[in-house]
This record gives structure tokens, sequence and C-alpha cells, in this order.
């Protein structure tokens, strides 16, 4: 998803335009992790950037993406970019003396 989001658009509420925004992109993100991994991979991970501008975006965490967002709009911006792009991940193994915690056994 490569997209720049207007947020002042006529006839439409300023509030109810961001949740429509942060539901069209967790809406993008729940579609790329659904996608099959090709072989060898365990997870979807995700590159990111955003900005105010394409020109201007910056990388980015993913659970950062919300709060960038509400940022913009505190400061009165009239436009943002983001851009997600899936990747395919893989989860390095577990050292050998390394066990898994268990969780504390109750009485």
């Amino acid at each position: 998803m490569r997209k720049t989001f207007q947020l002042h658009v006529e006839g439409k509420h300023p509030d109810r335009l961001v949740e429509a925004i942060k539901h069209e992109i967790s809406k993008y993100i729940k579609r790329e992790r659904r996608r099959d991994l090709p072989e060898g991979n365990d997870f979807w991970d995700f590159d990111c950037k955003f900005g105010a501008a394409q020109e201007s975006a910056e990388v980015a965490q993913l659970p950062a993406i919300n709060k960038l967002i509400d940022g913009i709009v505190k400061e009165g911006g009239k436009q943002f970019y983001v851009e997600i792009l899936a990747k395919p991940g893989k989860r390095p193994p577990r050292p050998a003396g390394e066990r898994a915690e268990e969780p504390p056994e109750e009485d």
C-alpha cells in the first residue's frame, strides 16, 4: 500500500475520515497476513514509511502508524503519506541451551 490520504474532504467529518483511514490500513494489514507464506518463512513482516508527503516519508514501525496519524491530525495537517509493504520473515532458531519459559504453577 502506497497512498496519500487527504484529511479534509468536503462533506465528511474529519474524525470519521480519520477512523475510516485507520480502518482501511488495518484491513490491508489483515489481508496481507492471510496470504500464503512462501516456503521456508514463518510470518509476514512489514516495511513502513510515513510522512506529510511522499518525498519526506521516513521509516516507521507498524505499531506506531496510528500514533503518527494522530500526530498529523493534531498538527492540523491536510494530508499524509503512508507506505506499507509486506515481506516474508523467518524467525531465527532458538539457541540450543535456552528453554521456553514455563508459566508459574498455581497451588
